[in-house]
């Protein structure tokens, strides 16, 4: 090879193509990058499954030395080159696109043409000398796209899973100091849309936080089943070109490199066209959105106003709201939430939609699948980061404004209801929408209860939680 030229000379099975010298992927990667001019989602932008497919490789090597199929140099450069591109290096020689036809053979190609040529520059020689390291015969020794693509799919989602739940539980513990501070704080529950009954600004947040504890369980139970691998599945299940005890062998060598559980599915040839490990985390990352976005929606009806609207809590003002309206402005950061979550619901669509295209022994649409994983997890992780740094940690209570609407309610006089019976609170539910007059008033006007048993009642600790009055009896 003519180390002056720009470029080197590279061929496969529908012929050669000039690679410039200093990149490190080769014939079959810049296939993919011009025929699939589809998006602006590039694997270099994805670390996490770059380093699923350097994982794969690497436990694929260790097996493959152990079986002889590999030189000792050969596998320590395939090893040391799969080690860099872990710790973070190379990431720019993944440009392809990551929605691709081939059911991801570009992908893993792009993977064993970078890992060949970093490993055959360790050994000494130049980037395409593939007599002495090839991509497939070396690289890609003992494996399909079929079984190295979703494991590295897998392994990289399952990183991205560990990765969510720092924010996911920050978020929850930046509500669970809201639900403290807000504790005291009376204001009047809707149903609705309409006046309900009386509870605390702070069971309000807390309420925020239960439903997305919920989420943990539910996203580490559909995480778990990343770590059941197709390793040594090969084409279709088989095992055709691996040697026999091949596939326990690298998918033991995976769980010691990544000191994760990932052991080895049940039914290779099964779970070769199984998708259903991406559908069900997509559906649990869509769920975490469902509720983000009910939490979003309620942050902006509390904070409506400031003064034709509910305004019970004040947002964080963080940028002006308007170009004609002076002074205005908008709770920005609760509708990028919820733009957030429309578009995981979209992409969870896409998933099973995708997934549903599972056809004989192969699923070609996987490629889409993992796209939108990947891009589902980085926009919540991105989306609750920002809700809460930005939103939720500087709201304040407008505790005025609650506890005028608390006065003013008719609402209240549902828990006067166990005291007064049915018939009283109708007539001063009645009286109050007519006149317009406050329960509190009426109650008193009425001689229905006296103003020490009525501020009893009407006190904050006793209209949030279930307490015994039956002690109080109504004067009439």
């Amino acid at each position: 090879m003519n180390t002056n030229k720009k470029c080197r000379i590279e061929a496969d099975l529908i012929g050669e193509r000039e690679i410039p010298c200093d990149k490190l992927y080769g014939v079959q990667t810049l296939r993919g990058i011009e025929n699939f001019p589809i998006s602006k989602f590039h694997l270099s932008e994805y670390p996490a499954f770059i380093q699923g497919l350097a994982y794969t490789k690497w436990g694929a090597a260790i097996a493959n030395f152990g079986e002889g199929l590999l030189t000792k140099e050969q596998y320590e450069a395939i090893v040391t080159a799969c080690k860099e591109i872990i710790g973070g290096k190379h990431y720019d020689q993944f440009p392809i696109d990551m929605i691709q036809g081939g059911a991801g053979t570009t992908t893993n190609m792009n993977a064993n043409e970078v890992i060949c040529n970093r490993a055959l520059q360790l050994m000494g020689h130049e980037a395409g000398e593939y007599k002495y390291l090839s991509p497939n015969d070396h690289v890609n020794c003992s494996q399909s796209t079929n079984d190295a693509y979703p494991t590295a799919i897998h392994l990289g989602l399952y990183w991205m899973h560990l990765t969510i739940l720092k924010p996911l539980k920050e978020l929850i513990s930046a509500l669970r100091a809201k639900e403290k501070e807000f504790n005291h704080v009376l204001k009047m529950g809707r149903t609705q849309l309409q006046d309900a009954v009386p509870m605390s600004l702070g069971q309000t947040f807390g309420g925020f936080a239960s439903i997305l504890e919920d989420e943990i369980d539910n996203l580490e139970h559909a995480a778990k089943q990343f770590l059941t691998i197709n390793m040594g599945a090969t084409a279709v299940g088989t095992g055709i070109c691996s040697e026999p005890g091949y596939a326990e062998a690298c998918v033991k060598a995976i769980a010691e490199i990544t000191r994760w559980d990932v052991v080895l599915t049940k039914d290779l040839v099964g779970a070769t066209s199984d998708t259903s490990v991406m559908i069900g985390y997509s559906s649990a990352l869509r769920r975490l959105a469902v509720k983000l976005n009910k939490i979003a929606n309620d942050i902006r009806l509390l904070s409506s106003g400031p003064r034709c609207g509910l305004s019970e809590i004040f947002i964080p003002a963080m940028q002006p709201g308007s170009s004609i309206m002076p002074g205005k402005v908008n709770p920005v950061i609760p509708e990028v939430m919820s733009q957030v979550c429309y578009k995981v619901m979209g992409n969870d669509l896409t998933v099973t939609l995708a997934g549903d295209a599972a056809q004989m022994e192969l699923n070609a649409m996987e490629p889409v699948m993992a796209q939108c994983c990947f891009e589902s997890i980085e926009l919540l992780i991105n989306g609750m980061n920002t809700f809460r740094t930005r939103c939720i940690e500087g709201i304040k209570a407008n505790e005025e404004r609650c506890k005028s609407y608390i006065h003013d309610s008719v609402g209240i006089v549902t828990a006067l209801n166990p005291i007064i019976g049915y018939k009283n609170s109708t007539k001063i539910a009645k009286q109050a929408m007519e006149t317009g007059r406050g329960v509190y008033d009426l109650v008193l006007e009425n001689g229905i209860l006296s103003k020490e048993d009525l501020d009893q009642i009407l006190s904050p600790e006793n209209m949030i939680k279930p307490v015994n009055l039956h002690h109080i009896k109504p004067l009439k």
